[in-house]
This record gives structure tokens, sequence and C-alpha cells, in this order.
């Protein structure tokens, strides 16, 4: 989930173990500021509402006990999930009560970060649960003082045979729980960022040698108690006792926790500085300064790192809902239509780009004209292949193109959601597909070329390509038409009449790939902001193939 998508939040809906907190008089202050609703829940309250059609963002007010039972709550709901530290010695939540405000200030405006945590799940003995931090393996305590109190624990990885644990028990852990109990039985400390792994951390083993063992999340964990143990999930919010000869299967789990970050959060390294002593820095020490490159040269990169966010951020909305319609309204025609979604998508990249470049203007196929006062234009189409999408097809994409002070596109993205692939471009940078340079093909013989086509109303291009290729494709989404081409996935394409949010930004990356776009005439394509009324023919290829396919066109 990226973060640009929480501009779009509809609702707040806050857990709390302290409903006098000044923290929550403050967020009840600023939702109302801002004409959102709060929906208030204390630690251990029922959730009746799963918030499916709700763009909703959950909080925690208290401390780490009650973030992780805002993890366990929000998750399976897919909210991600702010965390203000009402309480001690807190490493997930991590917003000072004083900072409410402008934190979630910065959250609406899109500019938080959103970061996956891995979580674990454990199931044997009657347990099936899920937590962020820790299962824990611990014998049982004895009835009498003097019994014995360690557990033996056989233990195997993917049926790989680890060994035996004689000890007080077992920590498997993520890297979030690393600072946890594994961090107090001599376990590393993992920065959690994009980190996926599972940790097996002894406790009080009577082995010198037994060490912390870290696994992939797709690993499968496998413990056998030689006699009965407790097992408790993240400090006991999920618990059962396992017999002896039970057999407990512990993974990554497939729902990972959405935890927002921003810029008022402490810092991991200074949670660690401030909250643990950490002696390799201070906690308030300033990172050092990275200097710059060229002005403009930033301000491009800068628009294309936003520009992706945006998407992505849409894209995610947008898999969530292909096939589901909605309420579908026709604009020129049948084949001419535009969903719910596709208000969504816009929502969604309008608020990121006006977010962040107050002074541009804005176009999109699917809202007013936002008339900045700089000199640059963002064209957006938010479902291109609107078609496709509304009947569950998933060739459709989203388009976003920066327009410079000549109305000329400058910054290209074109995103395909189902594929998780973008394709992107800065002027005289080239062009990119996720982060992988890309360019066309070199080859330039007909028979042997594969060509794509867009809207063909009498077939013509059909019937002149069809024989003498090794195919014509129709994809549905111009966008996509042209980002394949220019990924080397085609060799031409061929569109009968164009509009300019369909093609700035795939005009722009297949500049940078090598390739070439014409008229059926073979006139360089002339890209203009404001074509209404006018037909747009558009030819684009690898360059090596263009004049064939322009003789061939006119044969």
């Amino acid at each position: 989930m990226h973060g640009r998508r929480l501009a779009t939040t509809e609702e707040v809906v806050c857990l709390t173990s302290d409903t006098d907190d000044e923290a929550l008089e403050q967020l009840d202050s600023w939702t109302s500021s801002q004409g959102m609703d709060l929906t208030v829940h204390e630690v251990g309250a029922d959730l009746e509402d799963d918030y499916a059609n709700t763009e909703a963002l959950g909080v925690s007010v208290g401390g780490d006990g009650t973030f992780l039972e805002g993890i366990r709550v929000f998750t399976t709901r897919q909210i991600p999930l702010v965390g203000v530290n009402a309480g001690t010695l807190a490493f997930l939540a991590r917003i000072r009560p004083g900072d409410v405000d402008d934190a979630m200030t910065e959250v609406l405006n899109g500019h938080a970060t959103v970061y996956d945590r891995q979580q674990v799940e454990v199931s044997g003995a009657g347990l099936d649960a899920v937590g962020v931090n820790d299962v824990m393996i611990e014998a049982v305590p004895p009835e009498t003082p003097v019994d014995r109190k360690i557990s033996r624990l056989q233990v195997f990885v993917d049926e790989e045979y680890v060994g035996q644990y004689d000890g007080t028990g077992l920590a498997v852990n993520t890297p979030t729980g690393s600072t946890g109990i594994a961090l107090s039985s001599n376990g590393p400390i993992h920065y959690p960022k994009d980190n996926f792994t599972l940790q097996l951390t002894p406790l009080q083993t009577h082995t010198m040698g037994a060490r912390p063992v870290v696994v992939s999340e797709d690993s499968t964990v496998t413990v056998v108690p030689e006699s009965p143990v407790n097992i408790s999930v993240d400090g006991g919010r999920h618990h059962t006792t396992a017999e002896e000869g039970d057999v407990l299967t512990i993974t990554g789990a497939a729902d990972r926790a959405h935890i927002v970050r921003t810029s008022y959060d402490d810092a991991f390294m200074s949670a660690l500085a401030g909250k643990l002593g950490w002696g390799l820095r201070d906690a308030t020490a300033s990172p050092p300064v990275t200097v710059g490159g060229d002005d403009e040269e930033a301000f491009l990169e800068h628009a294309r790192r936003v520009g992706r966010e945006a998407a992505e951020s849409a894209g995610e909305m947008l898999t969530e809902l292909r096939g589901q319609a909605g309420e579908v309204q026709f604009k020129t025609g049948k084949s001419d239509i535009v969903t719910e979604a596709d208000f969504r998508s816009d929502d969604i990249i309008r608020t990121a780009l006006e977010s962040e470049f107050p002074s541009h203007s804005v176009r999109s196929e699917e809202s007013e004209t936002l008339d900045g006062e700089g000199s640059y234009t963002w064209l957006i189409d938010p479902v291109d292949g609107t078609s496709n999408f509304a009947h569950g097809n998933p060739n459709y994409s989203i388009s976003i193109a920066l327009l410079d002070e000549t109305d000329q596109p400058v910054v290209g993205i074109v995103h395909s959601p189902e594929t998780n692939t973008t394709y992107h471009a800065v002027q005289g940078d080239g062009a990119y597909q996720n982060e992988t340079p890309m360019s066309v093909t070199n080859n330039d013989q007909l028979d042997e070329s594969m060509l794509l086509s867009g809207y063909d109303p009498d077939g013509e291009f059909l019937q002149q390509f069809y024989q003498q290729t090794r195919g014509v494709r129709r994809v549905g989404s111009v966008a996509l038409n042209l980002a394949f081409v220019a990924a080397g996935n085609a060799d031409g394409a061929w569109e009968f009449n164009t509009s300019p949010w369909d093609v700035a930004a795939g005009l722009c990356i297949l500049e940078e790939a090598g390739g070439v776009a014409t008229d059926g005439e073979n006139t360089p394509y002339a890209f203009e902001l404001d074509t209404a009324g006018t037909r747009k023919p558009l030819l684009v290829s690898n360059s090596s193939l263009h004049e064939r396919l322009i003789d061939r066109l006119h044969e």
C-alpha cells in the first residue's frame, strides 16, 4: 500500500486504551476540522464494520500493546495503522501526542509512507493465530518450585531437522519482534523495513553453541514438544497449551500489517538510541547531509517519483475493484464508458499531484481542469481501458504525463496494476520497466514482426497486416500499446484516433526507448494538448520497421 492513497481517507477508526487521553482529544478535534468521521473503540471491543467500501485509516492511542491490538483488528480489514504513543517504552507507536495534528495532516496530504510488516502464523494444539511480533513456546511452570523448569523441543525447518532445544523455550519472531523477548535473549536486532524473515531464538538453552537462526518468511518451522508447553502470540493475545507430541507449525502469514510512518514518528534507530541506550549514536543526532544535483534534473526526477507513487497507489485500489464495475456511465457511446473506479483512481492521483505540486495545472479525462500558476501541466488518464477493467479483463493501465511550458511530455508513467509493472521515463534519461532499462526491438522484417492495434473502425489495419506479420493483437489500452512497443514486446502499433491523455505518457517513454511516432502519412506525430474535433491517427514502431509499415499501410 502506498502513502499517496491515504490522501483519500474518508474515515478514521481509533483504538484506545485510555478514553481521556490528550491525544484522543486532539484526534477528535483534527477529524472535525477535516470534516471526517471518527469512530473510537476501546481495546477489546469488536469492530462490526469491515470498512470494505470506505477509505479508512486506523489509529492506535496508547503504547505498543494497544498498537499490537490495532494490528490484530485492522490488518484483516486491510486498514493501515498509525500509532500514537501515549505509553512508555514504545518501538511501534512512535508519534508523540503533541504531534498528532501535524502528523495526521501529513498523512492526509499523502506525504506519509506505508510499510508492510511481516507477520507470523502458528497452528496446532487447537490454536490457529497470527501475530506481528512473536510466537513464544515456553515450559509450563511446575506445580512445586523444585520440579523441572525446562522443556525439550524438537525443531525442524522445511522438514530438515534443526536440533533439540533444551531450555525454557523458543521464540519464533518477526523483524518487528526482534526488539522484544528475542533481544533480551541475545538475538540480533532486525531493521524491520522491507524485511520479510522469521527468526528462531532459543530461550535460556543449556547449550553454549545454540544461536538464533534466521529463515525465510516462506519457510515452515515445525516444533514438537516432549513435555507440556505454553504457546502465546504477541504477549498472550492468543494462547493455548500444547501437550507432549503435539505438532506446532509456524510460518510467515499471508497478510502483512500496513504501518503508516510520518516525519513525526521517532525513527527506528533514534528509538533504539533513546530507549535502549544504543551506544553508537546520540538519540537526537542529525544525519549527514546529501548534496543534490542539477535543480531541473532533480525536479524531473522528483516528479517521476511522485507520479509513480500516485499511479501505484491508484493501482492498488483498482486491483481490488476489477470486474466490479458498479455504476457505469456512458460518454460518447456504448464502448466509451466511465465507472466509479475511474473517479476513485482520479481522486487518488489528483490529490497526490495537487498536494506535491500546488502551482501545476492538472488535466484529466474524468474531471475538471485545474489551472495552476506555474508552467507545468499534469495529464492523467486514471483508467485507460475502462471497458476491459469493467469486464474483469486485466489489460488496463494508468497513464500520467508531465508537460513542460511548450505542452510537450517530459515525464511519462504508464502503470499496469495487474502485473504491478510501471513503464516510465524522464526526457533525456532513458526508459525503464520498473527499475530495468528498456529499449525497442531492432527487427526490420515485416514477416517477423508482432503488431498491436487500437480502434480500427473499418478493419483496414488488420486487413493490411494480419497475413503479412506474425500477428496483429488488440490490447484495449492505448497507453499499454505504446509501453509494449517501448519495452520490445511488440514491434509497432496503430491507433486510428488518439486523445492527448491516452498517448502523452507513452510517447515520452517510447521516444526514450528509441522508438518513433508518426501519423499515417509518415509525418512526425505532433503532440497537441487540445485536439477537439480533429482526428489524430498514430503509428509507432521500433524505428527500424517504420518505413515498411508506412509502405504497407498505403498499398
